[in-house]
């Protein structure tokens, strides 16, 4: 509750102060549309849009590790530079030149730590990540990542999916 000694957002103006943004972004469709949102934001907030893209390094601890097993898929470091070679083009294509300072990094681990890890690193002050929605069987194997932020987080997340997205009651 608003009163005259503490206004609403807890700063003593009562004005939201947002300089950075991180927008986690896997390149798929829906990172697109919940891009509108971040860049908006950032544009607002005249804020550093923060891109982070994390690969996600459980492939790695699907397959048990023996003595005689051998490692699963490419090394680490070759996925790291494919997926910053891929950050490259995305921010090329999307963002050519943007009113605000923008930031990329990518990194590997799981990636509901990574966020919320590079979220405190960075003293983010909101994300926006999508959701892609899934239920059932796919969610309890698969987890949420962005309900895992949303969660977790340090800072406000706006969490958004797309609008072609049909919710179906269980």
């Amino acid at each position: 509750m608003a009163t005259k000694n503490h206004p609403v957002g807890g700063g003593g103006s009562g004005v939201i102060n947002i300089r950075q943004i991180l927008f986690p972004t896997d390149f798929s469709d829906l990172s697109l549309y919940v891009l509108k949102y971040a860049v908006d934001f950032a544009r607002s907030y005249a804020a550093t849009l923060h891109l982070l893209h994390v690969v996600d390094d459980a492939y790695r601890y699907i397959v048990s590790m023996g003595p005689d097993s051998v490692p699963v898929g490419p090394p680490p470091e070759d996925l790291i530079n494919a997926a910053t070679r891929e950050m490259q083009a995305f921010v090329a294509e999307h963002l050519p030149d943007p009113p605000f300072e923008v930031k990329t990094d990518v990194v590997a681990g799981r990636p509901f730590m990574e966020i919320i890890q590079y979220a405190r690193d960075h003293e983010i002050d909101m994300i926006v990540i999508g959701t892609h929605g899934r239920s059932g069987l796919t969610h309890v194997l698969l987890g949420s990542v962005a309900e895992k932020v949303v969660r977790k987080a340090p800072c406000p997340v706006l969490s958004i999916r797309h609008p072609d997205q049909r919710f179906v009651m269980p």
